[in-house]
């Protein structure tokens, strides 16, 4: 893959470009708004079309990745990713199986490092320190991680929310201490008015959508900085779907969040950013507005367009 800075002629009203060159395509811009910057979007957009997207933002970084590469066996399954997961904003990838984003997203708080044969270069940047130099069990309570099926304790709803923050003293708190935490964490992942006269109760026993909302609130009451979602609605039923992007889009003011989705139209509801990955490559980056709605390179027309996946 080759990086190569291009600026528009004089005429043209294209601000200066980076595109990334696939192959013999010439891929999309790679638009990403600066670390900590108060920015308007670019002036290619079509205001009437993007209008959504014309706010000014306030852009806080709280991750980014510098030349990634992941290898499995010699195999890349990532190739040279710059990345930016800012808060405020949830940030979606999108790519046919195998294109590799779950192993992106994987490795982000290191989950990538229990696969054996994966080798990773380049850096992961949290907060502008190397992820490298985290306890790993620190780092995961700061990058906290949802899967595509629900993985509850086989404890109490309450034990469950509570888990993470017993095991982080070498002094257990009590259930008092640790109840507002706990009622906090169940509101903001819009469970306690399904749960609250029942927090004794065995986690198993909830609907597949109370569960994964339930890991939404065992990550929450940790305070991460950063929520990772692998496809978290791919294994539920299309009223749990809705509930668990709304509890997405409401989550986005407080922490940054990374969603791993095969469903364009969940990514179009809930993404402010987009990033299309295809072949280890990230084709495209830029507002949801301009990926689903003006894509800049061909091989994006053809996905968002049903042309593979």
């Amino acid at each position: 893959m080759e990086l190569r800075e291009e600026t528009a002629p004089a005429s043209g009203k294209v601000p200066p470009l980076r595109r990334i060159i696939v192959g013999a395509e010439t891929p999309p811009i790679h638009v990403a708004r600066g670390a900590g910057q108060y920015q308007e979007q670019p002036e290619f957009y079509d205001e009437a079309a993007f209008a959504d997207d014309l706010d000014p933002v306030w852009v806080d970084e709280r991750m980014r990745t510098e030349s990634l590469s992941i290898a499995y066996g010699g195999k890349v399954a990532v190739n040279k990713v710059d990345l930016e997961v800012n808060s405020g904003e949830v940030l979606a990838l999108i790519g046919p199986s195998g294109c590799g984003k779950t192993t992106l997203l994987r490795s982000l708080n290191r989950l990538v490092e229990l696969t054996p044969a994966a080798k990773r270069t380049g850096r992961i940047m949290l907060d502008d320190q190397s992820v490298d130099d985290f306890d790993v069990t620190h780092l995961r309570a700061r990058v906290g991680m949802l899967f595509q099926q629900p993985n509850p304790f086989p404890m109490s709803i309450f034990d469950n929310v509570a888990y993470g923050l017993r095991e982080r003293g070498s002094r257990r708190p009590s259930k008092k201490v640790l109840e507002p935490v706990v009622v906090d964490a169940l509101e903001r992942a819009g469970l306690w008015d399904e749960v609250s006269k029942n927090l004794n109760h065995p986690a198993l026993a909830l609907s597949g959508g109370q569960q994964q909302r339930l890991c939404i609130a065992r990550s929450l009451a940790v305070s991460p900085e950063v929520l990772l979602l692998d496809e978290p609605c791919s294994a539920l039923d299309p009223i749990s779907t809705a509930i668990i992007e709304e509890t997405i889009v409401g989550l986005r003011s407080e922490v940054a969040i990374v969603i791993v989705t095969h469903n364009l139209q969940q990514a179009e509801r809930v993404a402010d950013r987009v990033a299309f990955m295809y072949l280890g490559d990230m084709v495209e980056y830029g507002p949801a507005g301009q990926v689903f709605g003006a894509p800049q390179a061909e091989r994006t027309k053809e996905y968002i367009g049903g042309g593979f996946g």
